[in-house]
């Protein structure tokens, strides 16, 4: 019965092990495109696309922050909380591809509700409803023309 019972445990921790090789969980820095830095590893969103669109500054922090719009959404979502991902595919840039939540909140789903992403042919079937759901509001990308130029850019 001892012997079962370290098959047992051996088991319980390999699967454990291969389970948390599929996760990062940490801060995450938002860069330019999109993507976040979690532990310098690269991650892209599973499932959606971030155009590009205007750069704006924060002016009302210090130091001033300034990127494209829908980056500085998803880091104003982010904030100082931990990022979990779970990785879905290694990419051939090295780069991640992952689905991350935020206390739970998958940021995708919510780049998407928020009208900042767009959903790519193999998203699933809530991201395409949510994307659809953003542009019918006009919120986000939906609401700006996508190369409009900021004033603070000029």
């Amino acid at each position: 019965m001892r012997i079962s019972g370290l098959v047992k445990l051996f088991v319980l921790m390999a699967v454990s092990f291969a389970a948390s090789a599929n996760r990062l969980n940490s801060y995450a820095f938002v860069n330019d495109d999109g993507s976040l830095r979690i532990r310098g590893q690269i991650v892209r969103l599973y499932g959606l696309s971030i155009p590009p669109t205007a750069r704006i500054c924060w002016t009302f922090i210090r130091p001033i922050q300034c990127a494209p719009r829908a980056s500085l959404a998803l880091d104003l979502k982010i904030g100082t909380r931990f990022v979990d991902c779970e990785t879905l595919a290694k990419n051939a840039d090295g780069s991640l591809t992952a689905v991350c939540r935020v206390n739970g909140e998958d940021l995708g789903a919510w780049m998407l509700a928020q009208g900042w992403a767009l959903a790519l042919p193999d998203a699933p079937v809530e991201y395409l409803q949510l994307e659809g759901i953003a542009r019918q509001r006009g919120v986000g990308v939906w609401g700006i023309p996508v190369d409009r130029v900021h004033p603070l850019d000029r």
